[in-house]
């Protein structure tokens, strides 16, 4: 018996931007309103956000509003330790163009008790293969001085190639990461 099934990226299926992905280390689900208590824990260490262009959002109040942002993009994940089952940072899906084939991960943080590779790889990891199913281009946006995210997205296999301005009007310097570059870097 032949599969008559078309591949996902033919049928006009969208990216799903509040999926449930689950690796070894971490389980990523869609951001819930609950959330922020455990969330606003992890995030109001000023140490993450030292080298971020919101320096101050570890301050409830500006937390706030990057957590109601996150809910209401539709594309927040909330990052779960499966160890402990404990919140220990998020991410998101941002600006999917099925037309231009092109979606954006960022708004990224983890408690620093995870920091060191393991669990940021895991999570891009989870959500780079998840959009790869929809789209032929992944882009992060990163503060120019925010060494540290830039220095993961490479690692990845994120390349440079540009800056843009903000709605804030404040620039910023732009990775891309296509399929073939993630198979090269993932030794596929």
């Amino acid at each position: 018996m032949t599969d008559r099934r078309q591949p996902p990226e033919a049928t006009g299926a969208s990216l799903d931007r509040q999926p449930v992905l689950v690796g070894q280390l971490l389980e990523l689900r869609p951001l819930r309103t609950d959330d922020f208590e455990a969330l606003f824990q992890v995030a109001s260490d000023p140490l993450i956000w030292e080298q971020h262009p919101e320096r101050d959002r570890y301050q409830e109040a500006v937390f706030r509003k990057y957590f109601d942002e996150g809910l209401a993009s539709g594309g927040a994940l909330v990052a779960l330790d499966r160890a402990s089952g404990r919140i220990i940072g998020c991410s998101r899906f941002h600006g999917y163009s099925a037309d231009r084939g092109v979606v954006e991960i960022g708004w990224t943080f983890l408690a620093r008790a995870y920091w060191g590779g393991r669990y940021n790889g895991e999570m891009k990891r989870l959500m780079v293969e998840h959009a790869f199913r929809r789209v032929k281009r992944v882009i992060f946006v990163i503060g120019p001085e925010n060494r540290r995210s830039q220095r993961a997205v490479e690692k990845i296999g994120g390349v440079r190639t540009g800056s843009t301005i903000d709605r804030k009007g404040k620039e910023r310097v732009v990775y891309e990461l296509t399929p073939e570059r993630w198979a090269t870097v993932r030794g596929h």
